[in-house]
């Protein structure tokens, strides 16, 4: 039963079946709350074009990504306990290797390298050479990290459908917001009452009449899939842009990012250009790009993620802003998120909705 129609009412309507939106439920599902997923069920969306990449140092001045030590164990336990009960593999554990690309990025790298929260991510005795050189250029040298992986989005989301239709919670359709009734008490939508509507629904948030007001800066992206050979098949390589081997002679790369776009899911031919520059630069057996796939991160300006019930509306709640690193930091801010909506569990002001008001 989807929804029901009478007088009792189900908990939550989680608006979008994205990344946020599945490891909501997933969570709401571990408390025993009631709720229904409504999905347009596109072909291509952001969460499913993604590469999924967890990475421990990261960015041009090779930070530790943020709460890592924290985040990285709670998100490959939730997606272990998911592969668990859905009789999949979705997560995939990789050795990262980072390549240095200018005398700039070498330079801060021999000042991170003596970090001790940095050093616990590099690992001691990488192979030597670093790459295989016949196939992958590198003239700076760079390191090797531990505790990096990726995370087989499509397929998690597509299993997990399964599991929510199969409970039936799921539903094929579209919330529109004038469909949306809203008293003291709850929000209505096609004949179903709900405690809460969760808006879960990407950078398309940014047209919302309820949360516009939020700094969203979305950014296109395009990841290419090519045939090509960088010497192996399981670790993943950066230099300027990522290289994921698939291990049957595929390898997914990207990506652009691109700030300014008029069609999500239209890549800009400059910006594509620019990234094969750049896989040509580092693949030196060349290569044949077989697809793309291009879709829009949700980004909010200086945020790493959005949460939180809407301050004049509590019936309407929203998770967004998930931007590239959404596999390594969902399962966290789903949770804290259960937390705040079920147990009135205070947010941290750096993701607090009501904190950017």
């Amino acid at each position: 039963m989807l929804y029901n129609r009478g007088r009792m009412q189900t908990e939550f309507l989680i608006v979008g079946q994205g990344l946020a939106g599945t490891t909501l439920a997933w969570r709401l599902l571990e408390r025993g709350r009631s709720f229904v997923i409504v999905d347009r069920d596109e072909a291509v969306t952001c969460s499913r074009a993604a590469a999924g990449l967890v990475t421990p140092v990261t960015g041009l001045r090779l930070t530790l990504n943020w709460r890592y030590d924290a985040l990285h164990p709670e998100a490959v336990r939730f997606y272990r306990e998911k592969e668990g009960l859905l009789g999949g593999r979705f997560y995939h554990p990789r050795p990262l290797v980072r390549l240095l690309k200018t005398e700039e990025e070498a330079a801060h790298w021999q000042r991170r390298r003596h970090d001790e929260r940095v050093r616990r991510y590099i690992h001691p005795t990488p192979p030597e050479p670093l790459v295989d050189e016949h196939c992958i250029a590198n003239p700076l040298g760079g390191f090797q990290q531990r505790h990096a992986g990726f995370l087989d989005t499509a397929a998690f989301l597509d299993a997990s459908r399964g599991h929510f239709q199969a409970l039936g919670c799921w539903r094929r359709g579209e919330v529109r917001e004038d469909e949306i009734e809203i008293d003291e008490s709850r929000a209505c939508w096609a004949g179903g009452s709900f405690g809460t509507v969760v808006f879960c629904q990407g950078w398309e948030a940014a047209r919302s009449r309820w949360f516009s007001w939020l700094p969203f800066d979305p950014a296109r992206g395009t990841i290419l899939t090519l045939r090509g050979d960088v010497g192996e098949t399981r670790r993943i390589i950066n230099r300027g842009c990522w290289l994921v081997p698939r291990g049957d002679g595929l390898i997914r790369a990207g990506s652009t990012y691109e700030m300014r776009f008029d069609r999500p899911h239209e890549a800009d031919a400059r910006e594509v250009d620019a990234l094969l520059a750049k896989l040509h630069a580092v693949m030196k057996t060349g290569f044949e790009v077989v697809s793309e796939q291009t879709a829009v991160r949700p980004v909010i300006k200086w945020r790493n993620a959005m949460i939180g019930r809407h301050p004049a509306h509590p019936q309407l709640a929203i998770f967004n802003g998930l931007g590239s690193k959404g596999v390594l930091r969902a399962p966290f801010i789903a949770r804290r998120l259960t937390e705040h909506l079920l147990d009135g569990t205070a947010l941290d002001s750096e993701f607090d909705v009501q904190a950017n008001l």
